[in-house]
């Protein structure tokens, strides 16, 4: 029986592991009921494993009967601070938490992975690292995970590094997709305050009103986005909160805004870290206002190896036929922390298309949606794939 067939036979306990981790979700670096049932799902295997000291993480090590290269497949555990609404039978029973980014099925797969594998290992040939990571949704816990030595738990460093996100719509159900080079972009934050002056809501020439000035930058970022940076090298810039004041006859003190940068190369992204403060100082001279403007770097561009891009691809291929690997033209505007994973290790980053067969991928809520449904039915592909990069990479060595 090969790996695909061995995936399927345990397709119903790898949803029943994915369901139990999806009814209780946790969120952030401190994820102990997950991180127990990771536990369980891994009792009894020939597995070396470790736990974090800073988050609820666990790192497992396979090593084979046959000595050799070193491979590590990733799966993130977190969720996310969202209220479900997909009405299905394992829904979150945790008010305001929902894995709404399908991380508990990367968290099956894994898992499932490292069951194929395990009864493979006498033959073989080399050692196969499990990071089960929590805080992928901001927490940047792949790179806590790194700092803890999960690059080092077999002994040496890995040749390669594989990670799989499903998605709940754009993807057709079943339907893998990667590229080389950028894949997903690096996401910074800015936060801006600016200040002025109060005063009374009739009279705004005696104040100094803040919310005006703000207002001007927010529609200035817009301006720096398309008239800075090549439409070759895309940048995106959302302003996604915005506060101030309290009462409709009240100029404030202050305001304040939040907003994501997106590039996907590190010439764009230095750019926006000198150009963005520079010109929310220069509109709040302009009105004899301050402001304070801080560019603060997140998650890198996610970039995929060429070799190892390559290499993904072909394995989708000869295992679930050409029409099921797609070749994606543009990266996508996302982030991900597995980026950290890829500065240091070469690897590839891979999308699975999980929208329900009979949903319209191009209209089926989006990843993060309180309504993002993500099919069962791709788990044991989702499992197969990571066993086969694993399997087959190795082989190579």
């Amino acid at each position: 029986m090969g790996v695909r067939d061995e995936a399927a036979a345990i397709a119903g306990e790898i949803a029943e592991l994915r369901h139990a981790i999806h009814r209780e979700p946790e969120i952030g670096l401190d994820l102990p009921k997950t991180q127990a049932k990771v536990l369980a799902a891994l009792n009894g295997l020939p597995l070396e494993i470790s736990t974090g000291r800073e988050l609820s993480s666990v790192t497992a090590v396979l090593r084979g009967g046959l000595g050799g290269p070193v491979v590590l497949l990733r799966g993130d555990m977190d969720a996310l601070p969202v209220t479900e609404e997909t009405g299905l039978p394992y829904a979150s029973t945790v008010p305001g938490a929902m894995h709404a980014c399908g991380h508990d099925t990367h968290t099956a797969m894994l898992a499932g992975a490292a069951r194929l594998l395990s009864a493979r290992r006498a033959d073989l040939p080399g050692t196969v690292i499990f990071m089960f990571q929590p805080g992928e949704e901001g927490y940047a816990g792949a790179r806590y995970m790194i700092g803890e030595g999960v690059l080092e738990a077999a002994g040496s460093r890995p040749v390669a590094a594989y990670g799989l996100h499903v998605t709940s719509q754009r993807l057709p159900c079943g339907v893998f997709s990667t590229r080389p080079g950028a894949m997903l972009a690096a996401a910074d934050k800015i936060t801006v305050t600016v200040r002025g002056r109060g005063g009374h809501a009739s009279t705004p020439h005696q104040a100094a009103d803040p919310i005006v000035v703000a207002c001007e930058m927010v529609t200035a970022l817009q301006v720096l986005v398309t008239r800075k940076f090549d439409v070759f090298d895309p940048v995106v810039i959302t302003v996604g909160s915005f506060h101030a004041g309290t009462a409709d006859n009240v100029i404030p003190d202050e305001a304040t805004f939040l907003a994501t940068a997106r590039s996907f190369s590190q010439e764009s992204r230095s750019a926006l870290a000198e150009l963005v403060p520079r010109l929310i100082g220069d509109i709040a001279r302009g009105h004899g206002l301050t402001a304070e403007a801080s560019y603060s770097s997140e998650y890198p561009v996610t970039v995929n190896d060429t070799a190892e891009a390559a290499f993904a691809s072909e394995t989708i291929a000869a295992v679930f036929g050409t029409e099921r690997a797609e070749l994606a033209e543009f990266p996508i505007t996302g982030a991900e922390d597995f980026s950290f994973v890829l500065e240091q290790v070469p690897g590839a980053f891979v999308m699975l298309g999980a929208c329900p067969p009979g949903a319209d991928p191009r209209t089926a809520p989006t990843n993060h949606s309180a309504l993002a449904v993500f099919d069962d039915s791709v788990l044991a592909d989702g499992t197969a794939l990571y066993a086969e990069l694993a399997l087959r990479r190795l082989a190579l060595r």
